[in-house]
């Protein structure tokens, strides 16, 4: 397995925070490595699709302030990029690698990380659904308050 769909979630990431900071918005705490790492997996992506159309649909979603790309265009840029990967066994290794750099410096940076069922957040989340449709969040195991004293336990 390749780091297709992690890589994809990464791109936007990197294109959502591109679009933050021409519009001034950036954070002034933005880890160097992380951007680095960002950045040469999109390079390495954008060097390899060129001028896919799913890609500049991706970039666009980012540009227009969208959370996440549409699900239509995330499976398009996935679909370019597994392609790409089936044809290009160098490719594949070094996007895996790119992909790895970006989540050991995600993790290194104590950030948000990404897995392969989803789009890692960091920050506050709005979720939203309309005209009919549905929303949802999943997370991991969760308790709020404190913690049950150490000890024998009644029942």
């Amino acid at each position: 397995m390749t780091g297709v769909e992690i890589a994809v979630g990464y791109v936007f990431a990197w294109a959502v925070r591109k679009a933050r900071r021409v519009a001034g918005r950036a954070d002034a705490e933005v880890d160097r490595t992380l951007d680095a790492g960002m950045d040469r997996l999109h390079d390495l992506v954008g060097r390899k699709l060129g001028e896919d159309p799913a890609l500049r649909k991706l970039t666009e979603e980012a540009d227009a302030g969208l959370a996440e790309p549409s699900e239509r265009t995330r499976r398009r840029v996935q679909d370019s990029l597994e392609e790409a990967v089936e044809q290009d066994p160098g490719f594949a290794r070094a996007l895996d690698r790119a992909v790895e750099e970006v989540r050991a410096a995600d993790r290194a940076a104590g950030g948000v990380s990404a897995g392969d069922a989803g789009t890692a957040v960091g920050g506050n989340v709005d979720i939203r659904a309309d005209h009919g449709s549905a929303a949802a969040w999943t997370m991991g195991d969760v308790t709020l308050g404190n913690p049950p004293q150490p000890g024998p336990h009644q029942a």
